[in-house]
């Protein structure tokens, strides 16, 4: 599957082309080949910034993109805990969306949680008029929400999303409960038998994380139907995060938006989010939540001789293909 469709774009009138006021036809495609990918991101409003739509534009922006951000409704929580969810109704969500599709092109479209059935089914219905843009939605753990809604929303995005979406990203206790359910085997299910089960929802790629090993370790696996295509592993660390999904999710997506092959992408957002994990802060009293700036805070080294030198800020980027 072509990971990197981008949608069409009407082309101009003849008459229009090169007129008294306009730029040069190749003047235009360096100054768009110059801009930064777009993903279109569903997600709800997160005052701690652990996750929501903050935490995807700051990874998405690291990375090298930009962000389209529709707001499907916001979080009552703190660094700990969730206590609510408050769903926007499902034509303000369209309406966002397609607004601003109708204006930028994106190549990417992200799903996070979107509180509500009919906002999936809202959301499920434009991705299916853009159809050649890929889909990378990830489904976090909802332990947090009452039974009778969990289960309606498992069920109308499975019903309404999966057929969809390009690469499904979630844990492997989350992906397990909600797409094995009846699984009666003597091992835990593994990476491909959770993204067969995915497969049979139409699903093309399965990014499972947090397998449990028996070693210190926590294992990441890229998986298709018919094969595991990456695997890495990442030492467990002893405190507890919020937001490490959401992280990863957003950056894959972000990185897909680049062109990068997907294996490569699955890779380098691994990568990024297990460096988000080890720099991570502790803004209140609650968990820890990932730094996805990490690579714009001074290096300690270059701190030291500051202080003993010349105090002028360097305040220049780091030089990258993709951002961090």
């Amino acid at each position: 599957m072509n990971t990197h469709l981008l949608p069409s774009r009407a082309a101009p009138a003849a008459d229009d082309i090169n007129g008294p006021d306009e730029v040069p036809e190749t003047e235009d495609e360096n100054a768009e080949a110059a801009q930064p990918p777009c993903v279109l991101v569903f997600n709800a409003s997160d005052p701690s910034g652990a996750g929501g739509l903050s935490g995807d534009a700051l990874t998405i922006g690291s990375v090298g993109a930009h962000m389209l951000g529709v707001v499907t409704g916001a979080y009552s929580r703190d660094t700990t805990q969730i206590f609510d969810h408050f769903a926007f109704d499902e034509e303000h969500v369209g309406e966002q969306a397609r607004t601003i599709l109708e204006d930028v092109s994106a190549q990417i479209i992200k799903v996070g949680f979107v509180g509500s059935p009919d906002n999936l089914g809202r959301i499920a219905a434009i991705v299916s008029d853009y159809a050649e843009v890929p889909v990378v939605a990830y489904m976090p753990h909802l332990a947090w929400w009452e039974d009778d809604a969990i289960e309606a929303y498992l069920d109308a995005f499975q019903e309404l999303l999966l057929p969809q979406t390009t690469v499904l990203v979630g844990n492997h206790s989350t992906l397990w409960r909600w797409l094995l359910p009846d699984w009666a085997g003597e091992r835990p299910p593994s990476a491909r038998d959770i993204a067969r089960a995915a497969g049979e929802h139409g699903v093309a790629y399965t990014l499972v994380t947090g397998i449990v090993r028996p070693d210190p370790f926590l294992e990441n696996v890229l998986a298709s139907p018919q094969a595991v295509l990456f695997t890495e592993k990442y030492e467990r660390l002893e405190a507890i995060f919020t937001g490490a999904g959401e992280t990863l999710s957003a950056a894959l997506a972000a990185l897909l938006a680049t062109g990068t092959d997907l294996v490569a992408a699955a890779a380098e957002a691994l990568a990024y989010m297990d460096r988000c994990l080890d720099e991570g802060f502790r803004p209140g009293m609650g968990h820890v939540l990932p730094d996805r700036m990490f690579w714009a805070q001074p290096d300690p080294e270059d701190e030291g001789e500051t202080a003993g030198g010349d105090t002028s800020a360097d305040f220049a980027l780091p030089p990258h293909e993709t951002r961090h």
